[in-house]
Order: structure tokens, then C-alpha cells, then sequence
């Protein structure tokens, strides 16, 4: 199991959600296919929106990795990483172009939504750190508590609260 960033688990999970929504219950695959379609249009044709869900939405029924472990390797890290290194692990054989589009157009962005996508694809391959109280509470022994030898407001604090002028 590898560790990927916090915010890369996040947005493989958003994805997931984002799939579910637009599929629908029941499921309107002819909808979906519109969606998806829409979106590499645009940024086959250089535009798009600038968001890394939507990218990622476009990329994930397409793309297929031959080197998972290359991008798994740039997932440690949201904010900085090798696009180059990200693509080159990559292909989409039936969206002739697509990659080619994003490299060129938002290497940065494309980067993350490959590696979202990749997470999608691959959940049984990567785990995500626990930020839950209870496990940041683990070895906690309370030693934040409060120095105070009494429960009595200052004199300064009830003061702020006091109507009577001087």
C-alpha cells in the first residue's frame, strides 16, 4: 500500500461522488457519455474548465497507465511533482490527442487529475493517512490542559462585560 497525499484522497473520493451524481439512480449512461464527451472536446480543443474533478472526470473511462508506479510515486505530493514523469506513465488510446491537449495546455492541473484518476482506478493499491480525531489523538497525554489552578474569570474578562462606566 503506498501513502498519497490527503488531498489526492480527497479529490479520488470526490470523483467517485462526482460519477455517482451524474450517472443517476437509475443509472443514465447516455447522459454520462454526453457529459464526459463534452468535456474532452474542450480541452482536446485547449480550453476546458480549470477544475481537477472535472479533468479527472474526463480522463478516468479513457485513460490506462502502463507505469501505475511512476504516477503512484508523484502522488506523495499535491502541490509539486513531475508532469513530465506523470504523463510519460500514461496513455489514452481511445481519446486520441487528450493527453497531448492537457500537457500542453495545463501541465499542472492534468498532472493531478491523472494521479485522481489513477487513485479511482486503483483503490486497493494506495491508503490514505488517517486524520480522524481518534487516531490523531492516539499518544495523547493530555498534556495541553489548561495551567489554570481555578475556573474564576479574571477581573480583566468579567471587566469587558461590565455596563457600569467609570
Amino acid at each position: 500500500m503506498r501513502k498519497v497525499h490527503p488531498e489526492f484522497a480527497y479529490q479520488a473520493r470526490e470523483l467517485e461522488g462526482q460519477i455517482e451524481g451524474i450517472l443517476g439512480d437509475p443509472p443514465d449512461h447516455k447522459n454520462y457519455k454526453k457529459m464526459v464527451e463534452a468535456l474532452r472536446t474542450e480541452y482536446l480543443n485547449g480550453g476546458g474548465i480549470d477544475d481537477l474533478n472535472m479533468m479527472a472526470f474526463a480522463l478516468v473511462d479513457v485513460i490506462e497507465f502502463h507505469d501505475p508506479k511512476a504516477a503512484f510515486a508523484d502522488a506523495e505530493d499535491f502541490e509539486h511533482g513531475d508532469p513530465a514523469r506523470v504523463f510519460g506513465a500514461a496513455t489514452c488510446p481511445k481519446a486520441e490527442g487528450l493527453l497531448e491537449a492537457l500537457e500542453e495546455n495545463h501541465p499542472d492541473l492534468a498532472r493531478q487529475a491523472i494521479i485522481t484518476a489513477l487513485l479511482h482506478k486503483h483503490p486497493r493499491m494506495w491508503d490514505d493517512e488517517d486524520t480522524s480525531l481518534d487516531r490523531l489523538a492516539e499518544g495523547d497525554e493530555g498534556d495541553d490542559e489548561d495551567d489554570y489552578s481555578d475556573d474564576v474569570a479574571t477581573d480583566d474578562f468579567t471587566g469587558i462585560f461590565d455596563q457600569q462606566e467609570d
